[in-house]
């Protein structure tokens, strides 16, 4: 824990020097755009540091993965934004840091995403997206970057993972419920350690690989997509060549903006949730296919003033041929404050409940740990370029090694 506070304390004396830096990485914007016949051609390169720390109870929560009680994950993310003319637009993302999601494990380099965008009318009616970006679904993840997120975490319902497995097909509901550990060990030396074999409702920003048509016309939002990989997939399965285009994923939202303070929308997806892998182990009668995540999603967020306020409800269905349904819905609601230009704070409020799957005693029992969580989050923002995040999210759990646990976490900003 000393590590990484004192590389946040260090990041804060640095923008604590104040304009010279600000200065420096005004510069540093000019260096890195360029333009070419006549503006025809233009291209920005851009990119945001991240020294994040997180203190936790064990086992370690969402998608931390880390022995300890403490982490420092630092984050270096590149942006290029391309664009030919009025019509055609090129994005990438990529970053070096110690994988997707925050873990103790080595340094690497990698593209998260990149994507090739048609729009052919000024209008902006319809546009044609291909490539591997983030899903369409909901209203968190078009903020979900650290420079935009109040928070340092995701909502609970994008990294609380469930006890559905995506290497295996569950022949049984008494499968999943052992999966789920709704019979927790008496001693929680003894809790098993099988977060890496789980799948939450939805896996992040979800950059998986495929098309899309967005738009907007009038007060009205649309947007569809086909994807490689359903929202519950681990990163590890969003590139184009790690999942056959056998069982693909539609998903879409549509979205209505009657004035500048409201916004609703509504989405829907349906995709397979297991790994290739887990054909071996499927029934006889039945394929890959027919193991499907369908997701029914709605979102709202309101602005006024120095006040916003988003919120999400997501229920989801994972299909087991044979057993039934496993249902879950999760929602949060967050608001956001602005005190000053420098100085705000967040507040979010997250649950998630779990349906009934049968038992092998001819009953039925909850398939996973209802859980309810609170985060707050003050910032501050030393300059255009530097801002710092602070976070404490206390989770109670109705399944689990503890009833109660805790994270703290901090993280400091630097956008270029």
């Amino acid at each position: 824990m000393k590590n990484w506070r004192a590389a946040i304390l260090g990041s804060v004396l640095l923008a604590a020097t104040g304009h010279a830096a600000d200065d420096f990485i005004d510069q540093l914007d000019g260096a890195l755009t360029v333009s070419a016949m006549n503006d025809w051609f233009r291209a920005r390169l851009s990119g945001t540091l991240d020294l994040e720390g997180y203190h936790f109870s064990q086992p370690a929560p969402g998608f931390i993965d880390a022995t300890g009680n403490s982490l420092f994950n630092p984050r270096l993310s590149l942006f290029l934004d391309a664009q030919l003319g009025e019509s055609i637009y090129f994005f990438a993302q990529g970053r070096v840091d110690r994988g997707f999601d925050p873990s103790d494990g080595s340094a690497t380099a990698r593209v998260d995403e990149y994507a090739l965008r048609l729009t052919p009318s000024a209008d902006g009616r319809l546009n044609v997206q291909v490539g591997k970006f983030a899903t369409v679904v909901g209203n968190w993840v078009p903020r979900h970057g650290s420079w935009e997120n109040a928070f340092v975490t995701a909502p609970l319902l994008y990294e609380n993972l469930t006890g559905i497995w995506d290497a295996v097909a569950a022949r049984s509901g008494a499968m999943v419920l052992d999966w789920a550990h709704v019979k927790p060990p008496s001693d929680p030396r003894n809790f098993p350690d099988d977060k890496y074999l789980r799948v939450p409702i939805i896996w992040g920003p979800s950059y998986a690989s495929g098309a899309s048509l967005f738009g907007e016309v009038g007060e009205i939002t649309y947007a569809a997509e086909v994807k490689n990989a359903s929202l519950a997939a681990r990163p590890a399965l969003w590139d184009d060549t790690e999942v056959v285009w056998q069982h693909p994923t539609v998903s879409g939202r549509l979205g209505w903006r009657p004035d500048e303070m409201w916004s609703f929308g509504f989405s829907a997806s349906s995709g397979p949730y297991l790994r290739e892998t887990a054909a071996p182990t499927l029934p006889s009668d039945h394929g890959l296919g027919d193991y499907r995540e369908t997701v029914l999603a709605q979102d709202v967020a309101f602005a006024w003033h120095h006040l916003q306020f988003w919120a999400e409800f997501y229920e989801a269905s994972f299909a087991i041929p044979g057993v039934g349904n496993a249902d879950t819905f999760a929602y949060y609601a967050e608001v956001k404050y602005r005190f000053a230009p420098q100085w705000s704070a967040a507040l979010r409020w997250n649950q998630q409940t779990f349906g009934d799957l049968p038992d092998d005693a001819g009953g039925r029992e909850t398939w996973g740990a209802n859980k309810w969580r609170i985060d707050v989050a003050p910032s501050y923002r030393f300059t255009a370029h530097t801002q710092l995040k602070l976070q404490y999210s206390v989770e109670h759990s109705a399944i689990g090694p503890r009833e109660f646990s805790h994270l703290i976490a901090g993280q400091f900003v630097v956008r270029f």
